[in-house]
């Protein structure tokens, strides 16, 4: 009998690579498939697009499937924003064909949502039964998702959870993120302008801990909740998390205006009591810590270009 394997879909995003890189870490045999073919940092994926149900078949039939972590999907709303059919092909019909891998295969399944499932929130803290009103196509993917998880749950007995990450940051991010420009303008000595975010709040979490929390739910089945809050552990203004960049940079230069970041969400602080209970999840890396490894990986891309 082949060996036991956890497959991991996105496998060369930020997300997913680090979670393959987690799991192998560990020992485990793992499957990394994505739809962009290649290697990340001399290891090997997997070329299958999450569209291709008869690919993700032979690859299950191939192996011994005990185990998903799906992160594979637009990643954000500022991701195909242009293409929304493309968004609802990826990240819904992507997560039931993965869904129906895990049916037919018995497989436990954790699954990589978003806090953008919830669009504005209420006054937190905001926990998990807050109604979802997400405001993209993108969170409205993430709300599809989840119901799909917890419906095949309901009806096919798949043991299946979903984590609501806030907004990963960390080495390996290459994507629209007010922490990257900050540090990027920074290293190159260029002030930074934003005509917002004084006083918006935005709740990051390393990439780093939001893997260790997917892995964390995979060893644990039969969670009592479908879902959980995932966050870095901190409710800061981005004026406050600039103060944390020039605390790696003392000299960068930051100046944000007042309001709302104009797309995105206003949300309140979200809750992770629950995830701390029934998975023992702490956040480990401080968002200073999290900044200096981030730093150290954009200033050795900066130097090898």
């Amino acid at each position: 009998m082949s060996e036991p394997t956890i497959l991991v879909t996105g496998a060369s995003g930020l997300l997913g690579n680090a979670v393959r890189v987690l799991l192998e870490s560990g020992g485990r045999k793992v499957l990394p498939i994505d739809r962009t073919p290649g290697a990340v940092d001399g290891r090997e994926v997997t070329v299958c697009d999450l569209g291709d149900v008869h690919r993700l078949h032979a690859l299950a039939v191939e192996n011994r499937i005990v185990g998903i972590v799906h992160c594979g999907a637009h990643s954000g709303p500022m991701v195909a924003r242009d293409n929304p059919n493309s968004m609802v092909q990826v990240n819904i019909v992507g997560t039931a064909n993965v869904l129906e891998i895990a049916r037919i295969h018995g497989s436990r399944l954790v699954f990589c949502s978003s806090t953008s499932a919830y669009g504005n929130t209420p006054d937190g803290p905001v926990q998990e039964d807050v109604p979802m009103a997400p405001t993209s196509v993108y969170g409205a993917s993430k709300v599809a998702s989840e119901l799909l998880v917890s419906a095949y749950a309901g009806q096919y007995g798949v043991d299946g959870v979903s984590l609501r990450l806030s907004w990963v940051y960390g080495p390996r991010r290459t994507t629209d993120c007010v922490i990257r420009t900050m540090i990027v303008d920074a290293l190159a000595g260029l002030p930074t302008r934003l005509p917002f975010g004084r006083d918006f709040h935005r709740q990051f979490i390393h990439v780093e801990d939001a893997a260790r929390a997917l892995v964390m739910a995979l060893d644990k089945p039969d969670l009592p909740r479908r879902t959980y809050n995932v966050t870095g552990g901190s409710y800061l203004t981005l004026a406050e998390i600039a103060d944390v960049v020039r605390s790696v940079f003392p000299g960068a230069d930051i100046e944000l205006g007042p309001g709302a970041d104009p797309v995105d969400d206003i949300q309140r602080c979200f809750d992770i009591s629950a995830v701390e209970r029934d998975l023992g999840y702490r956040p480990a890396i401080s968002l200073e810590q999290g900044i200096s490894t981030y730093s150290d990986w954009l200033r050795a891309g900066t130097a090898s270009a």
